[in-house]
């Protein structure tokens, strides 16, 4: 597998994961509840979205990307 890939993989593991310990907080701290569901699928949007940028901007910004696009 390529390290970037992975890399990339295990920083949207980490992203997943950690937007399921603070909802795990917010749900001690509060009367409120959220469907396990709701929990599964929102993690996984984190995951996705996680994955894709840390894919992306893996090396950085380019030094000579413009300024308004860094």
């Amino acid at each position: 597998m390529d390290p970037r890939l992975k890399s990339s993989l295990l920083w949207g593991l980490v992203g997943g994961l950690a937007f399921l310990v603070l909802l795990q907080g917010y749900e001690l701290v509060s009367a409120e509840r959220v469907a396990w569901l709701v929990k599964l699928a929102v993690a996984a949007l984190v995951v996705v979205g996680a994955t894709g940028v840390s894919y992306v901007y893996q090396f950085g910004v380019p030094a000579d990307a413009p300024k308004g696009k860094r």
